[in-house]
Order: C-alpha cells, then structure tokens, then sequence
C-alpha cells in the first residue's frame, strides 16, 4: 500500500459512515475468517469427534481430503464432494439442530464485535445485507438470525425426502461461484454491485473482490493482503477474537486471582475492626478496580449519580459476560448481595468468598427453592440496608441482544419495599463472550437508569412491570425498534385471542421474546414480495443460493429466494 494510501487510510466503519444511503448498495460478507474468527467447518469437524459420531474410518479419510486441498490436490469441489457422501441418509433436520448446538457452544463467542458493528453501521445506512459463503446453511444460520442477516448465499448439499443423497448442488457458492451469487441477488433486489461492499479474508475470493466496487479486505491471508497492496485496497485486521496472545492469559488469570488477592487483603480490616461487612465493601471495591485495569476494561459510565441516590435497592443488569462481575463491583463497590447459580459455590476458594460477601445461590431448576433460597436477601435489604444485585435473564445471552426477564428480581423489590434500578451494559461480550475463557482490552459502555419506583407495584400488575423495566433495557441498548417491529409481525399471525395472553408487552411496544418458528415453516424461503428488513423467524428468513437448477424428479432442493 502507497504512503499516500497510508496516510488517508480510515477504518472500514468510518468509511461506511460516510457512504451513501440506499438499498441499491449491498453489503456482501464472507462468513468464515471474516464475521467469526477461524472455520465453522473445523469446529464442526471437533464437535463431531467429540461426540463419537464419526468413524475412524470416515476420520481418516477427511483428514486425507483436507490434506488434499490444503496443498492444492483437490479443488473445493472435490472436498465438498468427500463430506457429502458422509451424509447420505442423514436428515437435513438433524443438520440444522447439529447447527444451533454449534453456534451455541462454538461459534457465538467467535463473532468479531468489529464486523458485528460493521453490519450494523450497513443497516444503518440502509444498504442490503448479505453472507456470502462457501460454508452450508447449517454452519451459518444461526448466527446470521443474531446479527438479523436476511440474505444467505452459500454452498448446498442436496437433499431429497428430508434426507441428504450424499451429493452436492453445483455450482457451489466458491470463487466464481460467489460472483454468481451475488450477481444473481443483485438481479432480484435491483442492486448495484458497482457500488457496493465486499468484505472478506481470503483470495480464494479474489473474483467478487474485483467485480464490486468497494472490495474491503478483512483479516486477510498473505496473498489477498499483497492484492490489496496492488491495487490500493483498504484492508484492516482484529484481534478480538480467535486465538490470544500470551498476554491475554497472564492478564485473564491474574484478573481472575484478584478476587483471592483482594480478600487476602481486606482480612486485617476484619481482623482490626470486627467488621466483616466492612471487610466485604473494601475487598468488593478493590477487586472491581484491579481486575479491570488487569484486563484493560475501560468504562464509559453514563448515570453514575444513580447508582447512590436510591440504596438500598435491587440492581438488575443485562448478563451478557463473565466480566459483568468486576464491572458490577466497580460501579457498587459496597453494600451489596447477590444471586448466583448453585454450581459456582462448588468453584474452589472464589465460591466460598462469594458466598461470604453475601452471595445467595440458587438452583434454576427448582422455582420454588430459589424463591426460598432468596428469603434473607429481603431480610438484609431490611435489616442491613444492603443492596441486591440480579441479572432478571438468568444466565447469560450469546449475544448482545436482550434476552426474556424472569420475575425474581420484582418480586424481591415488592417484598423489600426498595425502588429498582436497572444497570445498562452495553459491550462487556467484547471483553469476554459467553463460554471464552479469555479476557481482552475492551472499552465497555454501561448507563445507570433513574431508579424506578416499585411503591406501587402489586404481583397482579407484575407482568406490566417486567415490560416497563425491560422495555427501558431496549431502549437503551437501541434494540427497542427491532422487537417493535417483530411484535407487530407476530401479532399480524397470531390469532386475537392468544395476542391478548402476552406476558411481556412493553407499552408503547413489545418487549417479548422472539418467537421460535416451526423448523419446517423457517425453513421455507422468503418470496420477494413477502420479504422484511429483518428476520423473525427461529431460523433466517432468507436463502438465497448461488444458481438456479432444476432439481431432478422427486428432488428436494433448497431453492433461491424468488
């Protein structure tokens, strides 16, 4: 690259930023190596043998395969070919579900939150969204269904009466393939493709890379980055995902220890006083503060006045990441109690310690346990003045998306007689997605909301309230427009009489959770005519694919999107 090009270089977010607005301008995405870090087709492959349902024969021959490929004697084809036939007599439904426990245990946790922000600054600009891979549906739908990707162009295999026949539907969506792709939904959706987006990190793209006119390398490999250097091509890599740095553990685990190391040193304040609260708050505060400078966690606080003008009170927060807790001590620092899961008292020293700062642990399993397992935090927020915090989803989301709120946390504010004041997090996902081990520099946005008068509340109006309090989560997060928009779909399909029956309707808008589709329903694709911004259903609405071809007799293939 020039070191005039150097010098006027802007990241791929600014120069959309400052792009044109417009449906007519697409915004075409590689999935593998450029929205997730690494190879959805190499998690899949571990899931697989971890789960003992591939033979040792059928191992080794797809190592032999891979092999192939990778030192260029077999072409992509060919290595499609060989996993095909491995699946002959398998149902497609049993490949989709195999999808969603892929997404859920590897690949969530692998999306760039630089992509992710990418996308969304696209969507902002009104552009048309699209993945185009060479991976199968079952590897990428979930995640374009979270990121609210309409438009999937992939590689398929073919499959008739529900089952796969062992062969694939060519052309696959695969260099030539994808300009194919692309120029196909361009054809469909009145796109320009002259003025339109490519971002991918491999030169095994290098076609649709000359063919649009905006190509933007991301991570790319040694040839696509010396491609770029020719022709002038912006390029830009992250490192927020995939394998760390050697830095990145030291700081993981001595953030981690720091919980130890702070108990360690509040014990003489304990030891002096008699104190064992103040003992607590010391050793609260001073874990928040060095487990996020250890990590590089930096926070933008707006609302902070909030966070004293009402205690004691029941805090809830949005779960989205295991550096919530230092987050979380950081802000309240003292005077507080919380709820956990069962399971993690039975984590060496760091549940005890929990458990000692006021930690109440509960089994999600068993309502009616957890309810009574809650009791002496009411009585502490009364008697001791103490503060609750609570995450009302209950465990952690995959993604920055809101999950469905649990009633714990209201009924606790009813019983206690304290206002509720809800905790905003934004982006702790990119310090730590759920199920990484590995923390990373991350700046974290958080807003302390205005605490909420709960005087009022009864548990006959409780559903009201959970709506209210999620709602003003929603509209926080900027998330509020898109179940807007999704309530109205589904209120538009379902019949009057179970409309009424909504647990969670926001006012002036829904604040549910977004419905799972029938498998068969989701996976119909979407006509032209009927096709939304945004999709709804469990499964993504839309799938596009590479060519049209006519299928043989009594053939089921998924067809493109017309």
């Amino acid at each position: 690259m020039s070191k005039k090009k150097m010098a006027d270089y802007r990241s791929h977010l600014q120069d959309v930023l400052d792009a044109p607005e417009g449906a007519h301008i697409a915004a075409l995405f590689d999935f593998d190596g450029t929205i997730i870090a690494g190879y959805s087709a190499t998690a899949m492959l571990w899931e697989k043998i971890k789960r003992r349902e591939m033979t040792a024969e059928e191992i080794v021959e797809t190592v032999n395969v891979m092999a192939q490929y990778s030192t260029g004697n077999m072409g992509f084809s060919g290595l499609m070919s060989g996993a095909a036939k491995f699946m002959k007599g398998v149902t497609e439904d049993s490949y989709f579900e195999f999808g969603e426990e892929l997404y859920e245990k590897h690949i969530a946790r692998k999306v760039y939150p630089e992509t992710r922000a990418l996308i969304e600054a696209h969507r902002a600009k009104g552009h048309t969204i699209a993945i185009v891979s060479s991976a199968t549906i079952y590897q990428i739908e979930p995640t374009a269904r979270d990121l609210e990707i309409e438009h999937v162009l992939c590689s398929q295999y073919e499959v008739e009466n529900g089952e796969f026949t062992g062969n694939i539907i060519r052309p696959l969506c695969f260099g030539e393939g994808k300009v194919i792709a692309a120029e196909n939904l361009a054809a469909d959706y009145g796109l320009n493709l002259d003025k339109s987006y490519f971002y991918s990190d491999s030169y095994d793209d290098i076609e649709l890379m000359e063919r649009v006119g905006k190509p933007r390398p991301l991570n790319p490999n040694t040839k696509l980055r010396e491609a770029a250097r020719e022709n002038d091509w912006p390029l830009e890599s992250y490192e927020s995902r995939g394998q760390g740095k050697p830095v990145d553990y030291v700081r993981t685990i001595y953030a981690t220890g720091s919980l130890i190391g702070s108990a360690v040193a509040s014990l003489p304040i304990w030891a002096l006083t008699g104190s064992q609260r103040e003992a607590m708050n010391f050793s609260t505060g001073l874990f928040g503060d060095i487990a996020t400078a250890l990590t590089g966690c930096e926070l933008e606080v707006g609302g902070e006045e909030n966070l004293w003008t009402s205690r004691p009170c029941i805090f809830v927060f949005n779960h989205q990441s295991k550096a919530d807790v230092m987050i979380l001590a950081k802000l309240i620092r003292r005077d507080m109690g919380g709820v956990a899961k069962k399971e993690v008292r039975d984590t060496p020293v760091i549940g005890k310690l929990m458990e000692l700062a006021g930690t109440v642990f509960v089994d999600r399993a068993n309502a009616g346990s957890a309810i009574k397992a809650m009791a002496p935090l009411i009585d502490a927020v009364k008697n001791d003045g103490k503060s609750i915090v609570i995450a009302p989803e209950g465990t952690r989301t995959l993604s920055p998306k809101l999950g469905p709120f649990k009633k714990g946390a209201f009924h606790m504010a009813i019983q206690a007689g304290v206002p509720m004041v809800p905790i905003v997090i934004h982006n702790a996902g990119d310090v730590a997605p759920k199920n990484e081990f590995l923390m990373r520099p991350a700046k974290v946005k958080v807003d302390i909301l205005p605490a909420v008068d709960t005087s009022k509340w009864s548990i006959r109006t409780m559903n009201e309230h959970v709506a209210e309090v999620r709602g003003m989560f929603l509209d926080a997060l900027g998330q509020g427009e898109e179940e807007d928009a999704l309530e109205a779909l589904v209120n538009k399909e379902r019949p009057a009489a179970k409309r009424a029956g909504a647990s969670q309707t926001r006012k002036p808008a829904s604040a549910t959770k977004k419905p799972a589709a029938k498998k068969s329903a989701a996976r119909k694709p979407v006509a032209k005519k009927a096709t939304v911004k945004k999709p709804v259903a469990k499964r993504t609405a839309s799938r596009s694919t590479p060519v049209k071809k006519a299928s043989p007799a009594k053939s089921k293939k998924v067809a493109p999107a017309k």
